[in-house]
């Protein structure tokens, strides 16, 4: 039966073990009763009656405590309102059973502490040191054709992506999603992972703990048992942990501007305290303002606030994560005012006590410095946003030299593009040429077929794609990679497993030599990337811009650190030889990276300035000095000064 024991006034949302049971609490402030109902330890209780009513404050919160309750034990709330009656799951629900599908399964009590961490040496990177790699958990890595991928399947590839070079993994939204597939953006629970990206087989277990186990005993650190992995939470935080151990932090998408539709979810979010639904929409969390389907939360109200804001303690203390991306914010508070304005304040401050390094990066248009203004200057207190400046400029001069030899390539709008606008450091825009919203089936083209329409394995798709990434890569900003990118993926993405849209993975794998090229030109200019300092710095001046010509080429550099770093990029179909361009000063320039290299990897005809140029000619384009070098045709070089100079 139900009791006050162990109840206090800190007693936390939801079911949380404790010695001898589990206490509840959750939030119903006009329902006439709310009972917990479940199996815990050999006792099955269910019904209405007086000893499994829960005793309701004067905040409308509701609390009791199970004895016997253990972890792994189901439950639910029976909830009696003036509008109906019936089964409600917990909005702080650490997972979803599988005793009936989804929406009408009941809830799983978990444990927040038993998982065995291994991390706690791990340092969320600098935000001007980050590179991120965007994907989808459901379709990343099926293990079988048609099959949903999981965060099992995601720890597969996690040596991978610590390979390709990449510090920052940004899983599309992972919690309990009202359909699968999906993209992740009609969030249903939100303390719970999603049901299809968890493993329960037992023998399909054993291989992945191998893995688990292997990579773990590569890091000195001890093996994982079966026990440890063998719920979704346990899964999820697994991922997190490898991830930590091979140099790659974790940041949660996450989506505070709307949830799920709710349709045909009764025991959902939707009017949780079951108030009469009516046409005035007196939903407990939501509004009657909707966007994409679903629904706005009622961010002025204190306790809605709460709710949002502790799902992002509970991923921080929890999961280990290292921050968050946060779905369009600009929908956030276009849908709630200044109520969203004061919540966003709240949000960014909260997780900055909490955890000072994670990065807080906002999703909002048209991109605004004062949303990652700090709150002390009357900002929203994000520490990044998404940018689209990068992002138009290469797509439009990619697709513009698709058009052919003689077509105009406005370089002028990619010089104007290469630094964020508005912007006070580089760093505060995460940039990219693809995401999951531009290359989605029916949006945008992927590079390749953006470069090449009739081809997207030509070289003029190969050639043109490398320098998309390499100016993503070079150019001031935060990167941000989409999952097959890397390895020259042209087929537009779906969340669909079953569909034909999943990365190719099985070309990668059987020597797809263009493929595996790409790879390789991805690591060398990440790598590029994380060894010259100058290409992390806030510092870039376009000094040559030539239309005529398809030449652009701009300075990087930090003070007293690093290099002076000099990138060219040309889109002309036909290899430059002997053309001038400035330099900071006279002496050797190294040619540390050369995209034509990459083409049938080593290229033997590759155009090239053979690993270094003098810059002994006159003044030029605001530099001391010049030099004569080699562009080939789409393509880009990086020339870093000589250290002994």
């Amino acid at each position: 039966m139900i009791s006050q024991a162990n109840i206090t006034a800190t007693t936390p949302m939801g079911a949380n073990l404790v010695d001898g049971g589990a206490t509840f609490r959750t939030w119903a402030p006009r329902a006439a009763a709310v009972y917990v109902n479940g199996i815990f330890g050999a006792s099955v209780m269910t019904g209405c009656s007086e000893d499994l009513l829960m005793l309701r404050d004067a905040n409308g919160y509701w609390t009791g405590f199970i004895a016997g309750a253990r972890d792994g034990d189901s439950y639910r709330f029976y909830v009696v309102g003036a509008g109906s009656s019936g089964y409600k799951r917990d909005p702080y629900a650490r997972e979803m059973a599988r005793d009936a599908d989804f929406p009408n399964c009941s809830c799983l009590i978990r444990s927040g502490s038993t998982y065995p961490w291994h991390d706690f040496g791990f340092v969320t990177p600098d935000f001007s040191e980050m590179i991120v790699y965007q994907l989808h958990v459901g379709t990343y890595a099926p293990a079988t054709p048609g099959a949903t991928s999981t965060f099992l399947d995601v720890i597969g590839k996690i040596e991978y992506l610590a390979a390709l070079g990449i510090n920052v993994l940004q899983p599309l939204p992972i919690d309990e999603l009202e359909t699968a597939p999906s993209l992740g953006y009609n969030g249903a629970d939100y303390f719970s992972p999603e049901l299809t990206y968890v493993v329960y087989d037992e023998s399909a277990l054993s291989g992945y703990l191998a893995t688990i186990n292997r990579m773990l005993a590569s890091k000195g650190k001890s093996p994982l048992a079966m026990a440890d992995i063998a719920n979704g939470p346990a899964q999820l935080k697994a991922m997190v942990d490898l991830c930590h151990l091979y140099g790659i932090a974790v940041v949660f998408d996450v989506v505070y501007n709307h949830a799920g539709g709710f349709f045909g979810d009764d025991r959902g979010l939707y009017f949780w305290d079951r108030a009469p639904a009516g046409d005035n929409n007196q939903s407990l969390y939501f509004t009657d303002r909707g966007w994409a389907g679903g629904l706005s939360f009622a961010l002025w109200n204190r306790d809605v606030r709460q709710f949002l804001i502790n799902s992002a303690r509970f991923y921080l203390d929890e999961y280990h994560v290292d921050g968050f991306r946060y779905d369009d914010i600009s929908v956030l508070l276009a849908l709630n005012g200044e109520s969203g304005w004061s919540f966003c304040g709240d949000l960014t401050s909260t997780v900055r006590a909490m955890r000072p390094r994670a990065i807080q990066n906002a999703e909002h248009w048209p991109v605004s410095p004062a949303i990652i203004r700090p709150t002390s200057s009357w900002g929203a207190g994000f520490d990044v946003i998404q940018h689209d400046g990068l992002r138009q400029a290469i797509r439009g001069a990619i697709g513009q030299a698709a058009a052919g030899a003689t077509a105009h390539i406005d370089l002028s709008a990619l010089a104007r593009g290469l630094y964020p606008e508005g912007l006070t450091h580089g760093w505060q825009a995460v940039t990219c040429v693809e995401n999951h919203d531009i290359v989605k089936v029916g949006q945008m083209l992927r590079i390749p077929r953006l470069a090449d329409g009739s081809n997207a394995r030509s070289w003029y798709a190969r050639s043109r794609s490398r320098v998309a990434t390499a100016l993503l890569l070079t150019a001031p900003g935060i990167p941000q990679l989409f999952m097959g990118q890397e390895f020259l993926e042209a087929k537009q993405w779906d969340d669909d497993p079953m569909g034909p849209t999943l990365i190719s993975w099985q070309g990668l794998d059987s020597g797809d030599m263009a493929m595996a090229d790409h790879l390789r030109f991805t690591q060398d200019v990440i790598r590029l990337r994380r060894g010259q300092a100058a290409l992390r710095s806030d510092a870039i001046r376009v000094f040559h811009v030539q239309e005529q010509n398809r030449v652009i080429a701009f300075h990087r550099w930090q003070e007293h650190a690093g290099r002076d770093v000099i990138v060219v990029a040309s889109l002309n179909e036909s290899t430059w030889y002997r053309y001038d361009i400035g330099f900071p000063v006279a002496g050797h320039w190294v040619e540390v990276f050369n995209s034509d290299a990459y083409d049938h990897y080593v290229n033997p005809i590759v155009a090239g300035n053979r690993g270094a140029i003098e810059a002994s000619g006159a003044p030029m384009h605001g530099f001391a000095a010049s030099g004569a070098i080699v562009i080939p045709a789409n393509g880009v070089v990086v020339f870093a000064r000589d250290a002994g100079d």
